[in-house]
């Protein structure tokens, strides 16, 4: 019989259990509907319970259109100032649930923008990136690559003489963000100012994910198809262990992934609930 051990370091980042956990508490106290900005959570198991229980996402242009007093909770991810003066406008209770390290790092960035020019290397579209950027007042140039931050130097929409401050959206791989800065110094001729902005527990959760994969003969991975963490936490156990499968939940389990194998490891990203991790856990136990 194989032996399945679910990853203890694996599920909810603390943003998000906070962000899950406000929206549980306001529909309890007071019902549904309580709208949030945009999906409260990137994984679309934990979205289709929480829908049930009354939340209901809506992108910005849908939340304008709603009643005054409305009820609507800010992600973890965080919001650009702009959405907070729609919000108000438009006469709507909001909940602000952005995660504290990334408030942080979007007064970090509004404070670099004013003196410095701000790079910010992360996923281009991600909410996170799209709030840091609005703090800089959408001036910051954004990369996803090391060869981006190259291309954007060699073409001039990085001012190389210029001073230059460089951030990370705070779930990129920290590996990646350090050869990214490497890339940026090596082009400029002006000053660069490497921020430390990677969250500290999603960094050590890249430490831990490694040894985890290397220690099973197989690995399930369950994310949310939408999850850029997700996204690079797959490519990390990958490289620890080839025989690493990706799935949104149980039901993507093939029986034939398992053949010969004595140890199975479930883990997941930041975005994946434990519930769904332990789930999955069972279900490779009955396959």
């Amino acid at each position: 019989m194989i032996k399945v051990e679910t990853d203890a370091h694996s599920g909810f980042c603390g943003g998000v259990i906070r962000a899950i956990s406000t929206a549980e508490k306001l529909l309890a106290e007071k019902g549904a509907p309580l709208y949030s900005l945009g999906a409260l959570v990137h994984n679309e198991e934990e979205l289709h319970r929480l829908s049930g229980l009354g939340l209901e996402s809506v992108g910005l242009g849908e939340a304008a259109m709603l009643p005054a007093g409305s009820r609507v909770i800010i992600r973890a991810h965080g919001e650009p100032p702009s959405t907070y003066a729609m919000l108000d406008a438009a006469g709507l209770e909001t909940t602000d649930c952005t995660c504290p390290v990334v408030l942080r790092l979007q007064r970090e960035v509004r404070m670099a923008s004013q003196r410095s020019q701000v790079v910010i290397f992360g996923k281009i579209g991600h909410p996170e990136v799209a709030g840091l950027s609005g703090c800089a007042g959408d001036s910051a140039i954004v990369a996803e690559t090391p060869g981006q931050i190259a291309s954007a130097c060699s073409s001039g929409l990085i001012d190389t003489s210029r001073s230059t401050e460089l951030f990370s959206q705070t779930t990129m791989d920290p590996e990646a963000y350090m050869l990214a800065a490497q890339v940026l110094k090596e082009h400029m001729k002006a000053p660069v100012t490497v921020h430390d902005s990677i969250c500290s527990q999603v960094a050590s959760r890249q430490r831990q994910l490694g040894e985890f994969a290397r220690s099973h003969d197989v690995v399930a991975f369950v994310a949310g198809s939408s999850s850029s963490n997700g996204k690079v936490l797959l490519e990390l156990c990958r490289a620890a262990n080839p025989r690493t499968y990706a799935v949104c939940s149980e039901r993507d389990l093939q029986p034939g992934w398992f053949e010969g194998a004595r140890s199975a490891g479930v883990c997941g990203a930041t975005s994946t609930p434990k519930w769904l991790l332990e789930r999955v856990a069972r279900a490779i136990e009955n396959l």
